[in-house]
């Protein structure tokens, strides 16, 4: 039987990850394709002729009986008021990483889904990456030993994403590089730590690099599309560094959106007492064996993360089951972004 759904917000993240993971899925029906801007909608039912409708109000869609799930791959500000208005009317929802713009907000939903008794789901998608699900198993089967430390790196050379836009005004996108590519590498670190909880944090963000947005150079820029570099706002993180404490392992980290070295540094280390890992953000990682001093690098397919994920989410909604991308297991990821932030903000390490 084939699952009806809407997706809501029809930009990169609909374009490049989940219509063409949703092409693959034979079990689903797409009946609406919402956004504001009709132009983006009708150019992906132009692209997928299965797309039966385009609409711009997707409360057209929330008050169809037959529409039994929504995709909310909106900004981070729409978030919320997209998700609790599909709860409320009572579809199951998958929506887009960050939960919302903070933890607040996010606890709000899980209630809302719970009182309605539907499936909310987010779309941290790397716990569907292969090389996680590896780090994860071999965790669970003591191949590490004991980890106590993780450090990870998301640092790039100058690319601030849509300088001016809603990536860098913190009331629509909730912050900067932390909760745009953190949120991806702290909360796939919590999963392969197993339900890690928080004890303390320490945090300090930056804002340096397009302090005058006229002025800045680029060497990339995602999202230019929806710069505003003359008219906009840029009061969000560029840099990021901080220190968790958690009852499983400490974990330290660096950030940059934009840093003035040349190099891209896209990785993770597990320090386990028995034996280590680096995973290459969003690729394979490397094992090293502790006894034998030896390097493995293991020989694996990477399937798509997000088609993994969005099927994964439509047979929840079958069977009922609350999955690895449940809200349930989420919140503990918001609310380390938000402590982090609050941290930041406060200059002092926060209790949790």
């Amino acid at each position: 039987m084939k699952t009806t759904i809407a997706v809501i917000g029809c930009g990169r993240i609909a374009n490049n990850a989940h219509f063409p993971a949703l092409a693959k899925i034979e079990d689903v029906r797409i009946k609406y394709v919402c956004d504001l801007i009709k132009e983006k909608a009708e150019a992906v039912k132009e692209k997928y002729p299965e797309v039966e409708q385009v609409i711009t109000d997707y409360h057209i869609a929330l008050n169809d009986p037959e529409v039994e799930a929504v995709f909310v791959l909106t900004p981070n500000y729409a978030h919320y008021t997209v998700t609790m208005d599909a709860l409320r009317a009572g579809k199951h929802v998958m929506c887009e990483k960050p939960i919302t713009v903070n933890y607040k907000l996010s606890c709000e939903m899980k209630e809302e889904a719970d009182k309605q008794g539907k499936l909310l789901n987010i779309g941290v998608c790397n716990r569907y990456h292969r090389s996680v699900e590896l780090l994860k198993q071999l965790n669970d089967e003591g191949k590490f030993g004991k980890i106590y430390h993780v450090y990870c790196s998301f640092r790039s050379f100058r690319s601030i994403p849509g300088l001016g836009g809603a990536f860098t005004t913190k009331e629509q996108s909730g912050g900067g590089v932390l909760i745009d590519w953190g949120v991806h590498f702290l909360d796939l670190i919590l999963y392969i730590l197993g339900g890690a909880k928080l004890d303390t944090v320490t945090c300090d963000t930056y804002n340096e690099m397009a302090k005058d947005m006229k002025a800045y150079t680029y060497k990339s820029m995602w999202a230019e599309d929806t710069a505003d570099v003359e008219n906009g706002t840029n009061d969000v993180d560029d840099f990021v560094t901080g220190y968790v404490r958690t009852d499983k392992a400490s974990i330290s980290f660096n950030g940059a959106w934009a840093q003035n070295i040349d190099k891209n540094d896209m990785y993770i280390d597990f320090l386990g007492d028995k034996a280590g890992a680096r995973l290459t953000y969003g690729k394979k990682f490397v094992l090293f064996h502790g006894d034998t001093l030896e390097t493995e690098e293991l020989e694996y397919d990477i399937p798509n993360m997000y088609e993994c994920e969005d099927r994964a989410f439509l047979e929840a909604i079958h069977t009922g089951e609350k999955n690895r991308n449940n809200i349930d297991n989420i919140l503990e990821s918001a609310k380390l972004l938000d402590s982090l932030y609050a941290s930041a903000d406060e200059r002092k390490e926060i209790k949790l």
